[in-house]
């Protein structure tokens, strides 16, 4: 039911840019009205040109953006007077529209204005809502949707029947309002409501209103029992997540070749009962509901056909098998409706339904996976309501092309920036939560990782986290707590990230301890705990790294943070060297060991890296300078003179090199050293 959310107080006393603002973040409040990154608002306003003159303005949303957090500056300015005319014309080309509208442009440095921008001027009133509610898409995807909504509104509402958005539907929905004085609203088939108002808020209850009606006579016809009894007994809720989790890698072996992407999981009731049900298997294949939600999940989600008593390995052949069959699908969808110059797009399904499990959402990060997550909740209420109403009628494939492979839409893509090196991936960095693993998580995300923070420091970690979200969003890192010398806590750390991001892409092995003392005073505890951490530790991650990239079957990179001791000897360093150089050289074995499955195993050497390292500021500075016969403070100056470039080196230099390892740039090497050391002659490789 839609909450009236008009607040007199709150709103604004002029009918114009501000009032459309607050009434548009009102209505993308309720995602049952409008889906994210959906719909579009307007007002007709007069407002000042740039040489005082009063020019009557239409401000509609931009192309692209969310109505839930738009801003004033999200809305496009065209001039009226020059855009009114249009409508006498017979016809128009998306091309021709949009190179039209562009010369109206009231005021530069705003977004493109929205492609159903005609509608809007066109619609002789003030204020002007699209939206796309549940309830509307229902009723206009039923099989007699025109009928059913004489039902509900009789004379009141004009029927559209479904055409791609442009310049051809604005004109219909247009001259059907001039045409009947007394329409309330005009329903699209297969897309969505046009309603309006003389006022900001009169457009914003008369929307609800619309809406409401047919949300009543939907409800009156619900029995409960849409999508038939359900069939599939869910796994306990304890289970759910971790078989995701153990799942997750197959489906990267199964779809990554069509693409890098994110995943993320939904175990809710409301999806559990879905894709539990009688009707799942046939209903979510009848195609997508309307053109946003198409954008966003494509035409068809993937179903698994499994049940749980029929145990993880039959799940793991039967992803198999739909992955197959949905590559199948998708490549002969495009093959048939594909035109000139079009392009495949990545092939992987954006939703995969599991009977018993849930619902997997995938994308190009957590940000568009969350947007899929969101809108099939909507397309599970629509095809809920489209069968209360007789059954669920959908765009055909022929429909769905059109819009997916849209010129507009490619125009849209095309203003994105390119996507950055690591874009679509997940690093998981041990020791990340300080020193060198800090900076190389920031690195790593300025580059469109996920990062992972392993680390047992818990405050550290989630301190690092919270910098990452505030500059790359939410959902961009993840804190886990990780003792490397723990088995049991390594593998619980990639759980974590498995079950929340669904892959592992890169590895850095970069937690650490320092200890010195001549070999005489050198402890058996000493010595056991450096290997425990430095050697074992960097065992125990890389073990778990490739259990996962052999089952992802995708490759992977394994970044290890060594040191310049595991070449040179360390004086009075023998259990921090001696680890250090089991380090290097359990990578080169790695390294022959991945290479056949595409996986790289590079190690990074550093020197005296003091900057902001939780190592230096304990004992170990205090220890090296003794070993030199200096002052601790006078070590930097101590190392920079030792060094051929007379610099000192800095976790941002690292942080660097690890980059060049995780990515592309070093597709080609493996078993590799890279020494960051500022030219320390007898760790010169050789």
């Amino acid at each position: 039911m839609p909450k009236n959310l008009w607040n007199p107080q709150l709103a604004p006393q002029t009918d114009g840019l501000d009032a459309l603002t607050y009434r548009s973040q009102l209505l993308g409040s309720d995602r049952t009205l409008v889906n994210i990154y959906g719909g579009n608002t307007s007002v007709k306003s007069i407002e000042k040109d740039h040489v005082g003159r009063d020019v009557e303005v239409l401000w509609v949303k931009g192309s692209g953006s969310d109505i839930a957090t738009i801003t004033s500056r999200g809305f496009a300015g065209l001039k009226l007077e020059e855009v009114l005319p249009l409508i006498e014309r017979e016809s128009m080309t998306d091309e021709e529209m949009t190179a039209y509208l562009d010369r109206t442009t009231f005021e530069p440095g705003r977004p493109r204005q929205s492609i159903e921008t005609l509608l809007h001027a066109f619609v002789p009133f003030k204020h002007v809502d699209h939206t796309h509610p549940d309830a509307i898409i229902a009723l206009a995807c039923s099989p007699d949707g025109e009928q059913v909504m004489r039902e509900i509104y009789g004379d009141r509402a004009a029927w559209v029947p479904y055409i791609r958005p442009g310049f051809t539907l604005s004109k219909q929905i247009g001259e059907a309002v001039r045409g009947n004085p007394g329409l309330e609203c005009v329903v699209m088939g297969k897309h969505g409501l046009v309603t309006w108002g003389n006022t900001s808020e009169e457009s914003y209850l008369k929307t609800l209103s619309i809406i409401q009606e047919a949300e009543d006579f939907i409800t009156a016809r619900c029995t409960g029992h849409e999508f038939g009894p359900q069939v599939v007994e869910g796994l306990p809720a304890d289970e759910r997540r971790k078989v995701y989790g153990q799942i997750a890698p197959v489906l990267r072996a199964n779809l990554g070749k069509a693409g890098s992407f994110i995943s993320i999981f939904d175990d809710s009731e409301e999806v559990l009962s879905f894709v539990n049900s009688e009707k799942a298997p046939t209903v979510s294949q009848v195609g997508a509901a309307c053109p946003d939600h198409l954008v966003h999940v494509k035409r068809t989600p993937m179903f698994v056909n499994w049940k749980p008593e029929q145990g993880l390995e039959a799940l793991e052949k039967a992803i198999q098998e739909a992955s197959a069959n949905y590559l199948q699908e998708y490549a002969a969808y495009f093959e048939a409706h594909k035109g000139e110059g079009d392009r495949m797009f990545p092939a992987y399904p954006r939703v995969i339904l599991i009977p018993g499990l849930g619902m997997v959402n995938t994308g190009s990060d957590i940000t568009n996976a969350d947007v899929s997550n969101q809108l099939y909740y909507r397309a599970i209420a629509v095809i809920r309501g489209a069968e209360a109403l007789g059954g669920f009628v959908s765009l055909s494939a022929a429909e769905a092309f059109a819009i997916e492979y849209w010129p507009l839409e490619l125009y849209k893509l095309s203003l994105k920036p390119a996507p950055r090196s690591l874009a679509g991936k997940v690093a998981f960095v041990t020791g990340g939560a300080s020193g060198i693993g800090k900076s190389i998580v920031h690195r790593l995300a300025a580059e469109g990782a996920h990062v992972v923070v392993a680390d047992i420091n818990a405050e550290g970690s989630a301190k690092t986290v919270e910098e990452i979200e505030q500059k790359h969003g939410k959902g961009k890192a993840l804190a886990v707590h990780c003792d490397v010398t723990s088995e049991q806590a390594i593998q619980q750390a990639f759980q974590t990230t498995l079950e929340t991001y669904g892959v592992v892409d890169v590895v850095v092995s970069n937690a650490g301890i320092a200890s010195s003392a001549p070999i005489e005073e050198t402890s058996l505890q000493m010595w056991e705990l450096n290997q425990k951490i430095l050697s074992t530790g960097y065992f125990l991650v890389s073990r778990e790294a490739f259990k996962i990239w052999r089952k992802q079957s995708v490759g992977g990179s394994l970044v290890y943070v060594a040191s310049k001791n595991s070449v040179a000897a360390g004086k009075n360093a023998a259990a921090y060297s001696a680890a250090k150089a089991a380090e290097l050289h359990l990578a080169r074995c790695l390294a022959e060991e991945g290479g056949a499955a595409g996986i790289r195993v590079n190690t990074v050497l550093p020197d005296a890296v003091l900057s902001g390292s939780s190592i230096w500021d304990g004992k170990w500075r205090a220890e090296r300078a003794a070993t030199y016969g200096i002052e601790p403070d006078q070590l930097e100056e101590h190392y920079r003179k030792r060094t051929t470039l007379r610099v000192n080196v800095f976790p941002e230099d690292i942080a660097e090199a690890v980059k060049f390892f995780a990515t592309s740039e070093s597709a080609k090497t493996t078993g590799g050293v890279l020494t960051v050391d500022g030219g320390v002659p007898i760790a010169y490789v050789r």
